[in-house]
């Protein structure tokens, strides 16, 4: 490029040595032509999303980038915002190789916020733009819109060369989304496309109050009737509660066995954190609760005493704040804080899981900071073992933290607590933990496929 204009300047210069008064060099239309010839070059480098640039959400996307010079170092970025409005952002350093290209299934990552050989590493490694930020994305509606794009690391360092969006639906075609406002019922039921029958799951996501809808919408997607329903701080709901009623996990549960597309008649449970003690009462206290999958909860009622038939069933156990640990990331380490749930005056607010009959999926991150999940998968299987039982299975995960979510999604290594009043620690370490999600979200379809109902024979009785 540079020996052109220089031959350019020459010629222009050689024919009108005699007049250059009449003739200046016009820089401007060199720099023009330098400008377009660049915009030409960037224009030839190609960035593609395989198989295509739209997907659901919890589905891989092959990057692969043509067009660049041989052996040439570019860095790839991937950005989004969350429906709070917070960015995310991630990197990585690439060379191409002989032919020009790169493709993130093959190439490793020499730097940037992940190395080494990572297909989805753009995605799971990105990170908030703001201190202990959790990526909100909770509403199936909307997707999850993910620019990436390529930058010369080389001549002009940071140019775009190439970038393309990839929108990464939450919600997939033909699932019928339905707000739920019936009885003391608040929530969303996804029913997959079809004439079914279908199994059906109650989603339980968390404690923290609204309604999360993400799980349960790509559920439906793989063929499962989901509702996912608010504890509190929705619509009407009380955004401040000191008691939950077990009563209305028990309305949520028959509304959901009585939709006409179900095939069963009971339901699974999935959970997570706080909500792993209610799906383990609900199987422990009442009919039609054929699996739970419970992932990073305890083994003991938490924080609030919990009512059946307006009577205290399970007193809560407690926490001791003093245990909060400060780190230098600003954020506490809250794994002790939890008061025991074996020790003598803590015995009651056990959960009595030898009384369950559904199947049971107990998943542990051994790097859970939010409290020692490990410890009470233990305490479970010990108690279930010591009362003859084996409707359970256990999986652990090395590496992981406490949020095993659908996979894909930025790993969050820190956000806010409500119960510590400040940002906390979540554990884990960012790869393993996605490898974690990905496989765990195999793992609960399998579970729920292998042990929910579901006969056609109990569709055709509700019509």
């Amino acid at each position: 490029m540079t020996a052109n204009v220089t031959c350019s300047l020459s010629n222009s210069c050689g024919n009108h040595r005699h007049n250059r008064r009449k003739s200046p060099v016009n820089t401007r239309h060199l720099l023009n032509r330098n400008t377009s010839f660049r915009r030409k070059m960037s224009s030839q480098v190609r960035l593609r999303l395989l198989p295509r640039a739209r997907c659901m959400f919890d589905e891989p996307v092959q990057v692969k980038v043509a067009g660049l010079r041989s052996r040439q170092m570019v860095t790839l970025r991937a950005r989004s915002t969350d429906e709070k409005g917070v960015v995310f952002s991630s990197s990585a350093t690439f060379r191409a190789d002989g032919s020009g290209q790169i493709d993130l299934e093959r190439d490793p990552s020499l730097g940037g916020t992940y190395t080494g050989v990572e297909p989805m590493g753009l995605l799971w490694s990105m990170r908030p733009d703001t201190l202990h930020k959790r990526f909100q994305r909770t509403k199936s509606l909307n997707p999850h819109m993910v620019k990436i794009s390529v930058h010369d690391q080389e001549k002009e360092e940071g140019r775009i060369l190439a970038e393309a969006t990839n929108e990464r639906l939450l919600i997939g075609d033909g699932v019928i989304r339905r707000t739920v406002r019936e009885g003391n019922i608040r929530g969303v039921l996804f029913t997959p496309p079809g004439e079914g029958p279908f199994p059906a799951v109650l989603d339980l996501y968390t404690s923290g109050g609204g309604l999360s809808e993400k799980r349960a919408s790509l559920l439906a997607r793989r063929g499962f009737v989901v509702l996912t329903v608010a504890l509190y701080g929705n619509s009407d709901m009380s955004r401040n509660i000191r008691e939950i009623h077990l009563d209305y996990l028990e309305e949520a549960l028959e509304f959901l066995k009585k939709q006409y597309k179900v095939g069963g008649k009971g339901v699974g449970v999935i959970s997570i954190s706080k909500s792993g003690d209610l799906a383990l009462s609900m199987a422990s206290y009442l009919q039609g609760v054929e699996a739970v999958v419970w992932i990073n909860g305890c083994s003991a009622n938490t924080l609030l005493p919990l009512y059946y038939q307006k009577s205290q069933i399970l007193p809560p156990l407690m926490v001791d704040l003093s245990k909060l640990i400060p780190t230098e990331s600003e954020a506490f380490n809250g794994k002790k804080v939890m008061n025991d749930p074996l020790a003598e005056e803590n015995e009651a607010t056990l959960i009595p899981v030898e009384r369950a009959e559904g199947r049971l999926l107990f998943v542990a991150s051994e790097d859970d900071l939010n409290w020692d999940s490990t410890a009470y998968v233990d305490m479970m299987v010990e108690r279930l073992q010591r009362h003859g039982k084996d409707n359970f299975e256990t999986v652990c995960y090395p590496g992981a933290g406490h949020y095993l979510e659908p996979p894909y999604g930025p790993y969050c290594p820190s956000s806010f607590h409500a119960v510590a009043g400040g940002p906390v620690l979540w554990g884990g370490e960012a790869r393993s933990h996605a490898a974690a999600e990905v496989h765990l979200w195999k793992k609960i379809q399998e579970f729920f496929r292998a042990h929910l109902s579901c006969d056609a024979t109990q569709t055709k009785a509700k019509l």
